[in-house]
């Protein structure tokens, strides 16, 4: 099948919705499919408003029609709602091919923190953007009952997956060499250093050993002025990145807004237990109980955050690696695949039919 995705994210953007996407391209790929991925390298870019790091492409409207009628996809797919995904909607409205969009971040959140638009606008837009998509992948059923709650239709429940080769389990917390001498317990926070991560609360929790911060971002400059003794170590290869997840003794999640936190299962598949609120991602993440004993498989839950990272140190780390083996991307891919739609009403080739709407389960 010819599949045509149109992101607004894409390398050498450093985020979870860039790693999802290329590796649900190479996943793809491994499965007979061609993918076309129209993306803002393609494209001349200018950095998007009040969240630096990210470029986003520049009146694109009739670069995305010829790739289209270029490529003539049997499948389209809207991945995000930036310029290129507005273009494609309206490329495939004018020419009245049906597609499918996602819903990775919670952008309206993202432009309140980040320039005070109100949330129910921002929901508002997003509402009409995928109004007339004939399926809206969306990460988890908490994002999913949230989108159901203000309006949105045709939502389909999808998930990600994470490398368990590249993400090595460490039964034991490993030495890593830009960590050296730091006292013990290690905290970690791997992302995006920006408005939406909460970041902060993780820096002046109060916690006995050492924290440190995997990531770049727009408020990077101000807290690390701020909270000098906090280890920074800005952005790392991804082979580099599972050594770091493999030191730490828990990973620390304090976003509230983000819809799954990929992050979070990196983590586990190293053997690293993690630390969250029991908001959205984490709910899915963490949302299986363990089969002995009281707790959640992979880390612990709670609003008070300190005492969340207390419960996660007591995880086993088999724990961790266990819960991070119910995310695979052959699960994820053809999951995906099955909720794409033709976009001329007959797929060519190894016809894939959209799949019924079901619910996702915690543990797959």
């Amino acid at each position: 099948m010819k599949i045509a995705l149109v992101t607004d994210a894409w390398l050498p953007q450093v985020n979870g919705v860039v790693t999802t996407l290329v590796e649900l391209v190479r996943h793809l790929g491994a499965g007979g499919h061609t993918v076309e991925v129209i993306q803002p390298g393609q494209f001349r870019t200018r950095p998007c408003p009040g969240y630096k790091g990210i470029d986003l492409a520049v009146a694109p409207r009739r670069g995305v029609t010829e790739r289209l009628d270029a490529f003539r996809p049997d499948a389209i797919h809207i991945a995000t709602e930036g310029p290129l995904g507005w273009a494609a909607r309206r490329y495939c409205l004018r020419n009245r091919l049906a597609f499918t969009t996602a819903f990775h971040t919670k952008f309206p959140e993202i432009a309140h923190a980040a320039i005070r638009v109100p949330v129910n606008w921002g929901y508002a837009l997003f509402r009409h953007f995928h109004a007339p998509s004939s399926g809206v992948m969306v990460p988890t059923p908490s994002v999913l009952a949230m989108l159901e709650a203000r309006g949105f239709r045709n939502l389909r429940p999808w998930t990600h997956g994470v490398d368990t080769d590249l993400f090595k389990y460490q039964p034991v917390p490993i030495d890593y060499a830009g960590l050296a001498g730091l006292p013990r317990p290690l905290a970690l926070f791997v992302g995006r250093v920006s408005y939406e991560k909460n970041i902060e609360t993780f820096l002046k929790m109060p916690f006995p050993g050492s924290k440190v911060v995997c990531g770049v971002g727009p408020v990077e400059a101000d807290l690390k002025q701020r909270y000098p003794h906090i280890r920074w170590v800005g952005l790392l290869p991804r082979d580099e990145l599972a050594k770091l997840y493999g030191s730490a003794d828990l990973l620390v999640f304090p976003s509230h807004a983000d819809t799954f936190g990929l992050v979070m299962v990196e983590a586990l598949a190293c053997g690293t237990p993690v630390a969250a609120f029991p908001v959205d991602g984490p709910l899915e993440v963490l949302g299986r109980e363990r089969r002995s004993g009281p707790g959640r498989l992979g880390g612990a839950m709670d609003h008070d955050l300190q005492k969340a990272c207390f419960e996660a140190l007591t995880t086993p780390r088999h724990d961790a690696r266990e819960r991070a083996l119910d995310f695979s991307w052959e699960h994820a891919t053809a999951l995906f695949a099955r909720h794409l739609v033709p976009a001329r009403g007959a797929l060519l080739g190894d016809a894939v039919a959209p799949g019924p709407v079901t619910k996702l389960s915690s543990s797959r």
